[in-house]
Parts: structure tokens; C-alpha cells; sequence
């Protein structure tokens, strides 16, 4: 559009501006149909004379009415040069902004057409955007902040543009989960006493949520995305209930603690075995508990929302991320063509305990408790067909010699020096009492917790001495080496096990019964039951030291990669429960067993609406649940709170407590954003005076309680 000076002076006082549409936009689209746009122009400059001969427009008035209309008319080709249409709707939200922009109250850096000419998300057949100047910053804020609150009346389209958001992020895989919840205040949260299933009773909070998911995706797609955890609708009352019994243990740098124990500051250990502090600790009273087992044996106890991080084949072989899962969605879809569905992850690196200080060398303990004989009445000895590791025992124990007796017997002799005339304690008697190992049998034996919670090396150390005197490698026809290790002892068929683990390692363990089973080539049978466990340990953990071993291990190809799936999850009864929230990256802490789960969503766009409605303890435990590269987006409008009388909404609150902090946004919307139907900002507007005038809230005295007629 240009604007050309006339031949027609105007009266003084007057300005004159003429305008011309180009030949290619048809004058229905500037003026309306019936000229309806151009009414509206008119109604909103009732001074000014606005004539239309052919495609020219031009308008005599007050000089500061004229510059608004031809701005008007400008910001109106823009938009129609985008193929989009304009409305009613959209000519007023224009003359609003440019009026507010000319009288100081905005600071006017967006324009009418950069508002409406916005996209956020198009679907079936239609565009989303912001339709105020408030709207885009609303939604600008949710691009460059990670948590938004959106403050706002009824109408300003607070949950709708989040979750236009929400669905453009994710299907422009910036996250992989949507996750949306509601306070249920209007039922108490006590929705066990309302008819009918969950679903039927949570449905009527949550059917905004799932309408605007209507509007945003196709139909038939909504049960499949909300089936697979892509999409996950709740009460707010379902977000926090992600747990583990309070006598769950959990690993910290100073070996198990039960879950219940911890305080916010404590360090537990993470998926890197790198501690982590605890950001949070939630208490969430008695819950149904299921037991979930893995195939090598391992288990921990959680509740049906407590997440886990999966995968599928699927999902590996497509090189997909790793999924987040809560314990009921994988109940009853555990197999997938007879095979185990979901795949754990494991650490990525061995467990960082501290280092402790060890009276004997880790890996001359790992070959004693291997083949040693430890009994105490005579002295200690060693049996073993390999003079290397005889060779490496000596080595490795300052004071003694290990002297060849004949076929694999060795005796582990103090070194006299000369001029010795009192007889004193064999070294390694007096170690092995120090750890409390004299007088232990096959069936007795175990790693002395300063061994087993040592560093990485002081373990591998002592798991290489079990292997290279007990264990070995055992090849497999077109498959990778995996390693075999035997004991009598369950102790220390435990402790080989937590060993392994502790290193990234699987475990599977098998009893073989002592009953008729014959000793080697002699007539005696075997005492104890022998307890196999078999081994396969990751990239770069080397299991043996002694040569022929390690060259056989090396041969076939090495262990392979440790794998861990789900293999059954089963009802526990109810248990008192509690969740943390660990500072990790990912969110992973290590529980029992050296299982790896979590309490927070990572990779999520997260939208609480109703916000006014929840306290300030559920504001809190909301917010903590933020994991990485996830959004949050809080929505509420604080003049209609439904909260009992004398309970602080969490909202109000939460102004107070992180207003001005860093990556935090607060949006306010207010009547004139309101998108609905123009009766509802008058009213907004009307209930707004009223409560100005007497002191009130929601048309209850503040501080008040609604009296009973």
C-alpha cells in the first residue's frame, strides 16, 4: 500500500492521507465483506472521514488518527501479503496495539502483522497463533525460558498456546514425552468415592487437556501416543507418586542406605558411578508396590508410577532414544515375540567409592579366597596347577615365600631374618584376622567390605584373583566369551556378584547340588552345593591376569556387551514410600542391586494447568520434578482459586519465591487478551472493579470465608 500526497488541502487543523491497494489484492479482503472491516476501522476513529473510490482509500481527521489509520491499513497488507485473512477480530486486536504503542503503554517493538503473522502449529486444515501482543510474548517466553508461568483470566488462551507448543515440540522431536495434569481440587483428590473407573473419574478434570489435544493432532493418533507414554495425561495427584518403599536400598559412596534415610545433600551414586547429590526427598505415604525383576536375577522394589528408562530392540535398532516409563505401563507388554521387551540401562562406568586403605593386596585376597586355605590351625597355603599365579601370590606379599610342597600345593612361609629367636605370626595369618578370615572354609568365605566398597582398581583386583584361581573363560560356538566362576560359599557367591555389578557388569548365578555329584576323579562326593555364577563384564575390564586365560578369553571375541532386561513385575503388597530427586544428569541413581531408575522427566514439555488450585507443598514437588532438556509451562488464573478455605494457593506463592530468577518467566495476560467472545473480557473487566471497590477476592472478603445463606 502506498500513501500519496492530494491535490485536496484539508481544513486547518486537519491531515489528509489517501491510499492505494494493489491491483492483486482484491478490495473485499481490506475492506470485508459488506465492508465489515472497514466499519470497524470507522467505529474505532469515529472523527475521522475514511472514504473508498475504486482502490483508493483516504482519510481526513485529526493528524494522530490519520498516522494510526494508514498504519492500520499498512499492518493489514502485510498480513493479507502472507495469504492469511483478516478478521474482525484481528483489525481491532490491531488498532489496540497500535493505539497502546502510540499512547506509551507498550513499548511498540512488535507490530500488529509480526503478532497475528506468527505460526506456531498447523493442523487439519487450520493455523495457530497468537492473536494478542501479550499472546506472542506468552509464547516467545516459552521458547527462550525452561519454566513459564502463564498468569492470566479465563479466555486468554494460556493452556492452548502451551499446548500448541508442547505439540510443535514434540513433533519437532525438541522432546520425546508430553506430560499434562491438573489439580482434581473439585473433587477433593478424593476421587476413590466417585462411580465408576480411574479414567471415568479423572475425566471430567482433564477433558480441556484432551479437547486441545483434539484440536492440535489427529484423532486416531491421541490412544496410540498415549498408549506408548508418548502423551500422558494425569491429576497432579498421579505426578508425585513416583516412589520406592522407605527400606529400599540405594548406593551411596559409603556402600547400601535405605532410601528413607536420606535428606536433601546426601550423595548417592549415579548411572556414571560418579555421586550425585539429592535435590529432594518427597514422602508419599502407603502405596501399592510391585516387585520388578530383571533376567540375570536383580530386583527392587517401586510403585506403579515410579519411571523407568527403557528401551526396545525397536528402539536400539533404529538408534531411537531411550524411552522414560512408569512401572504399570510395561505390566502385561514384558514380551515381544517371546523375547524380553525392554532393556535396562547400565552404569557406564564402575561405581566411584573412595579409596580405603587395605592391609593385604587386593588381588593376592581375591587368589586366597579363591584357593587358599585359610583355616588357621595350620600354616596358610595355596593350591593352584599355574606357577605364574604362585609366582604373582609371592609377589604381591612382602615378608612371605611361597614354598612348592609338590603337584599344586603351595605353603605361604614367613621370610626369617637372621637373629630371629622369638617365633612370630605368620603375616598373613595376622591379616586374615585382622579381616575377620581365619578359620573360614570354602563354604564360609566372603570380601571384606573394605575390599568389596574400595575404587575400581581394588575391586577389579580382587575379582581377577577370585577368576584366575576359581573361574575362567568358557567359549561358546558363534557366540562371545562369557566367564564362569564356582564357590561353595553363598557369601561370597554375593559378594562376586555385587563385584561384577558394581563394575557395569551382569551376573547369573545357578545352584548345582552337592547330592550325588562325585569330587573330580575321587570316590567322595562333594560336601556343599556349588554355586555358579556366570559373568559377563564391559569393553575395557579386563577379568583375568593369568596368561592362558586371558589369551583364551581374548580369542573368542571377548565378553561381549553386558545387557539387562525386564523380566517380570509383580504385585508386593503396600508399603510407606518416599521419592528423591538426585542432581544426575539423567536423573539415574543406582538402587538395589545395582539397578538403575529415576523420579524426574528428562526430554518432556510439561504443563500444569489450573494452577491456582494446587499448594504451595504441591507447587514445590511440581517444579523439582523438571529433569533435563525438559520445559515446564504453569498455568492459572489466581482469581479463581478453588482451594479450602485458609490453604495459600501455591501459585500466588511461588511469585514471590521465584519472580527475577534466571531462566524463570512470568507472563501476565490480562481482559484485553481474551480470545473468547468479547462479553467475557467485559466481564473479567467488571469482576475486577467490583473486587477493587470492596476489598475482596473472588467476591469473598480476603482472609474470609464464603458465608452460608
Amino acid at each position: 500500500m502506498t500513501q500519496t500526497p492530494t491535490a485536496h488541502t484539508p481544513a486547518q487543523g486537519k491531515a489528509r492521507a489517501e491510499f492505494t491497494v494493489p491491483a492483486q489484492h482484491p478490495m473485499v479482503t481490506v475492506l470485508g465483506s459488506g465492508d465489515s472491516l472497514l466499519r470497524v476501522i470507522e467505529k474505532a476513529f469515529p472523527a475521522a472521514d475514511i472514504h473508498v473510490r475504486g482502490n483508493e482509500i483516504s482519510a481526513v481527521g485529526d493528524p494522530k488518527d490519520v498516522a494510526l489509520i494508514s498504519r492500520v491499513f499498512d499492518e493489514m497488507m502485510l498480513v493479507l501479503r502472507t495469504g492469511q485473512p483478516m478478521t474482525e477480530d484481528a483489525v481491532e486486536r490491531s488498532i489496540a496495539m497500535l493505539k497502546a504503542s502510540e499512547n506509551g503503554t507498550s513499548d511498540g517493538q512488535e507490530t500488529p502483522a509480526e503478532v497475528l503473522t506468527q505460526n506456531i502449529l498447523s493442523s487439519r486444515g487450520r493455523t495457530i497463533r497468537p492473536k494478542t501482543l501479550n499472546q506472542k510474548r506468552y509464547v516467545d517466553a516459552i521458547d527462550k525460558h525452561t519454566v513459564v508461568f502463564g498468569i492470566g483470566p479465563a479466555g486468554t488462551g494460556k493452556t492452548y498456546l502451551a499446548m500448541a507448543k508442547a505439540v510443535q515440540a514434540l513433533q519437532s522431536k525438541q522432546v520425546n514425552r508430553i506430560i499434562l495434569t491438573r489439580p482434581a481440587v473439585e473433587a477433593g483428590e478424593r476421587l476413590g468415592f466417585l462411580p465408576g473407573t480411574l479414567y471415568e473419574k479423572i475425566d471430567p478434570y482433564l477433558r480441556p487437556l484432551y479437547d486441545a489435544l483434539h484440536d492440535m493432532l489427529d484423532p486416531d493418533s491421541i490412544p496410540r501416543l498415549m498408549a506408548a507414554g508418548t502423551i500422558e495425561v494425569a491429576p497432579l495427584a498421579y505426578m508425585r507418586g513416583r516412589a520406592q518403599p522407605v527400606f529400599t536400598n540405594v548406593l551411596t559412596p559409603e556402600g547400601w542406605r535405605p532410601i528413607g534415610d536420606l535428606v536433601v545433600g546426601d550423595l548417592v551414586i549415579g548411572s556414571n558411578g560418579e555421586p550425585t547429590p539429592v535435590l529432594g526427598v518427597y514422602p508419599q505415604g502407603e502405596k501399592d508396590i510391585y516387585r520388578v525383576t530383571a533376567q540375570d536375577g536383580s530386583w527392587t522394589l517401586a510403585c506403579g508410577e515410579h519411571l523407568w528408562t527403557v528401551r526396545t530392540r525397536d528402539d536400539k535398532r533404529r538408534d531411537k532414544p531411550w524411552r522414560v516409563l512408569e512401572t504399570q505401563e510395561m505390566i502385561g507388554n514384558l514380551r515381544a515375540a517371546h523375547a524380553r521387551r525392554y532393556e535396562l540401562p547400565m552404569l557406564t562406568s564402575p561405581v566411584c567409592f573412595p579409596e580405603r586403605d587395605v592391609p593385604m593386596d587386593a588381588y593376592a585376597l581375591g587368589l586366597l579366597l579363591g584357593d587358599g586355605c585359610l583355616t588357621g590351625s595350620t600354616t596358610p597355603s595355596f593350591a593352584t596347577e599355574d606357577p605364574e599365579l604362585a609366582e604373582a601370590l609371592e609377589a604381591a606379599l612382602p615378608g612371605v615365600v611361597v614354598r612348592h610342597k609338590g603337584g599344586p600345593d603351595y605353603v605361604l612361609n614367613r621370610v626369617k631374618s637372621p637373629g630371629d629367636v622369638i617365633t612370630l605370626e605368620n603375616p598373613v595369618t595376622r591379616v586374615l584376622r585382622e579381616l575377620d578370615l581365619l578359620r573360614t572354609r570354602s563354604h564360609s568365605k566372603f570380601v571384606p567390605d573394605d575390599y568389596l566398597y574400595n575404587s575400581a582398581e581394588v575391586r577389579l583386583a580382587v575379582l581377577q584373583g577370585l577368576l584366575d584361581s576359581d573361574g575362567g573363560p568358557v567359549t561358546q560356538r558363534d557366540r562371545t566369551c562369557r566367564v564362569q566362576f564356582s564357590t561353595a560359599s553363598i557369601l561370597l557367591r554375593d559378594d562376586v556378584i555385587a563385584l561384577v555389578r558394581s563394575l557395569g557388569g551382569v551376573a547369573y548365578t545357578r545352584r548345582r547340588p552337592a547330592e550325588g555329584r562325585k569330587q573330580g576323579t575321587a570316590l567322595a562326593a562333594h560336601r556343599y552345593d556349588s554355586h555358579v555364577v556366570d559373568i559377563r563384564l564391559p569393553e575395557g575390564i579386563e577379568p583375568f591376569r593369568l596368561a592362558r586365560k586371558r589369551d583364551k578369553y581374548h580369542a573368542a571375541g571377548g565378553g561381549g556387551r553386558p545387557m539387562r532386561f525386564i523380566d517380570s513385575i509383580e504385585p508386593a503388597g503396600r508399603e510407606e514410600t518416599v521419592c528423591i530427586q538426585v542432581a544426575a544428569e539423567d536423573s539415574l541413581y543406582v538402587t538395589q542391586d545395582y539397578l538403575l531408575t529415576h523420579n524426574t522427566l528428562n526430554d518432556a514439555f510439561i504443563i500444569l494447568d489450573e494452577a491456582q488450585n494446587t499448594s504451595p507443598e504441591q507447587m514445590k514437588m511440581f517444579l523439582t520434578r523438571l529433569g533435563f532438556d525438559s520445559k515446564i509451562v504453569i498455568t492459572g488464573d489466581v482469581t479463581q482459586v478453588d482451594l479450602p478455605s485458609g490453604t495459600k494457593s501455591g501459585l500466588r506463592q511461588v511469585q514471590d519465591i521465584l519472580e527475577g530468577l534466571d531462566d524463570v518467566h512470568f507472563s501476565r495476560l490480562s481482559s484485553q487478551d481474551v480470545v473468547r467472545h468479547k462479553l467475557v473480557g467485559r466481564i473479567v473487566d467488571a469482576y475486577e472493579k467490583y473486587d477493587s471497590q470492596h476489598g475482596t477476592e473472588n467476591g469473598t472478603h480476603k482472609g474470609g470465608r464464603t458465608k452460608r445463606k
